[in-house]
């Protein structure tokens, strides 16, 4: 599995719009191009969000990607309108994975 980490930073007054935006695009990377779907994490800047984001490989994630469904292209036009930046931190490959979707009782 391969993992993308990225750092949103948004400009000030846009952070709801964006994670709204950001959630979209998600379902639609998820949808038209075979994502694992991802995570959004706020940070102790209110104006700066990481994600991550599961892919099957690698060569997945490096695909081009021009959403057919323009709903999704429209989403991540306004989602980029949002922000003052945004990076991909790290590109990782799973070694080792003990992540439970539920905690031990």
């Amino acid at each position: 599995m391969f993992v993308a980490l990225y750092e949103f930073k948004v400009k000030p007054g846009k952070t709801e719009a964006f994670r709204q935006h950001w959630l979209e695009t998600t379902k639609g990377i998820y949808q038209e191009f075979g994502s694992k779907g991802s995570r959004l994490h706020s940070t102790n800047d209110p104006l700066v969000y990481v994600g991550y984001a599961q892919w099957p490989d690698r060569q997945a994630w490096a695909e081009e990607k021009r959403f057919r469904n323009q709903k999704f292209a429209t989403e991540r036009e306004k989602m980029w309108g949002c922000l003052e930046s945004s990076y991909t931190i790290y590109e990782m490959e799973v070694t080792d994975d003990y992540l439970q979707p539920t905690p031990y009782s």
